[in-house]
């Protein structure tokens, strides 16, 4: 496992043992980050993205359960580990209803301590093959974010299963990257993982396309057809822009998927396969099927788990450094001749909106180097690629600021689920003062309230 995956958070306001833990647990392999109290700690899991957190119970302001409420809330796969001197049987049902993942009584014995922080790493392994190298299942998604980073754990922890899996997300966020993540990290990673677009097949070919057909079966059928269904067969199947499929053959995948059978055009019997489906959409679904456009029962049989992909404008923090990689890895394509970009044009990429998200921002790059006179890529340049005036990328000090501070407000209501009390303390001001930033921006807490 990457050290990536071996970083804890250790939370205590007892210096003394958050001193002595701090070093049973780096001397066991661990890296490590402190934190004293609850707010400090919620900027540490921004930050440092640990793999477990370790949390007194009670705390001077925020205590353990309250700070957990916040993590979950956050990062819902993100295990967070109690511990207490003055543990009760209350305390253990509470924290175990609230979804913690253990809860342990000082003195803390260390032995227990490293045992149920592997337990708690183990989530993200898979004991049938061995530790997953948490870099080569994911190395195509390139990430700094703390939203994408929670999103990448629920689908490692998912891909260890077989149930089916519904990934939702606006064109270009890059639905069939993550499925093609998931299946690396699957048992079934050995084996194919087939991608098919629904919006590209004509409607009178579904049926032989997904199951297959015997040569004969019908006009210019000159040879068998084996299916995506059985070419899949052992591995996964991704079907990207599923509510795009003919409502008169949604109820025949349906079939197969309950019954794990399918025959051909042509055949008389049908045929075992062993898929797991991973579907895909940029539409919402559940007002088609409101629609009457797609079928309930299908919807339901696809959607055993949801993934989410935030669009690009969720985690600019993550464009500059796909800036750079896109850069390299067209280098083989257009040369070396340029090495980056200047700082505003940085700037104007990460203010811009990116309708396209990702797949748009590559284009914008790429055509930036097919243009550039330059080694490093001008705000011009990234203007032009953009097709927008100048002023709409580079803006006023005051504008910057303000969309700095509208920003930063809201990013602290989505982690304390609009808990105002809460979200002043990590701002580090009082409830007055933040309620008229607030109001200056036209914003209500209750927006964010879960």
């Amino acid at each position: 496992m990457s050290e990536l995956g071996r970083r804890v958070l250790l939370v205590d306001d007892d210096a003394d043992l958050l001193r002595l833990l701090t070093l049973r647990l780096i001397a066991a392999g661990f890296e490590l980050e402190t934190a004293t109290n609850g707010m400090s700690a919620l900027a540490r899991v921004l930050f440092f993205r640990p793999s477990v957190v370790v949390t007194d119970l009670r705390m001077h302001g925020m205590d353990g359960l309250s700070f957990y409420d916040v993590v979950h809330r956050n990062y819902p796969t993100l295990p967070v580990i109690i511990m207490t001197a003055h543990g009760t049987i209350n305390d253990a049902v509470e924290a175990t209803k609230r979804g913690v993942f253990a809860f342990l009584t000082k003195p803390i014995d260390k032995k227990e301590l490293l045992n149920q922080i592997n337990a708690a790493l183990s989530l993200f392994t898979d004991n049938s093959v061995g530790l997953i190298d948490r870099e080569e299942w994911r190395k195509k998604i390139v990430t700094q974010s703390s939203i994408m980073e929670d999103l990448l754990n629920q689908a490692l922890m998912i891909a260890q299963g077989k149930a089916s899996v519904l990934i939702q997300g606006e064109s270009g966020t890059g639905k069939e990257l993550l499925a093609k993540a998931i299946h690396d990290a699957s048992p079934r990673k050995d084996q194919p993982f087939i991608a098919v677009n629904c919006s590209a097949i004509p409607e009178n070919l579904f049926e032989s396309e997904f199951f297959g057909h015997r040569k004969g079966a019908f006009t210019g059928a000159t040879r068998d057809h084996q299916g995506l269904f059985r070419a899949a067969n052992g591995g996964t199947l991704f079907l990207d822009e599923i509510g795009d499929m003919p409502k008169a053959f949604q109820a025949k995948v349906l079939r197969v998927l309950q019954e794990l059978k399918v025959r051909a055009v042509g055949a008389t019997e049908d045929e075992p396969i062993d898929v797991r489906v991973i579907s895909a959409s940029n539409i919402d679904l559940e007002a088609a099927m409101a629609e009457g456009l797609f079928r309930e029962d299908l919807y339901y049989r696809l959607n055993v788990v949801t993934l989410r992909i935030p669009p690009l404008s969720k985690r600019r923090e993550d464009i500059p450094l796909l800036a750079s990689h896109f850069l390299n890895d067209l280098t083989p394509y257009y040369g070396d001749r340029v090495k980056g970009f200047s700082s505003d044009a940085i700037e104007c990429l990460v203010n811009s909106e990116w309708p396209g998200n990702v797949r748009q921002l590559h284009n914008v790059v790429e055509q930036c180097i097919a243009l550039s006179t330059t080694p490093l890529i001008t705000v011009t340049l990234v203007q032009r690629s953009l097709s927008e005036e100048p002023a709409s990328c580079f803006l006023s000090l005051q504008e910057a600021r303000s969309q700095f501070e509208r920003n930063y407000l809201v990013r602290l209501l989505q982690m304390t689920g609009g808990n105002v009390t809460q979200a002043a303390k990590l701002a580090k001001r009082n409830r007055t003062e933040f309620y008229r930033l607030l109001n200056r921006h036209g914003m209500s807490s209750t927006l964010f309230k879960a």
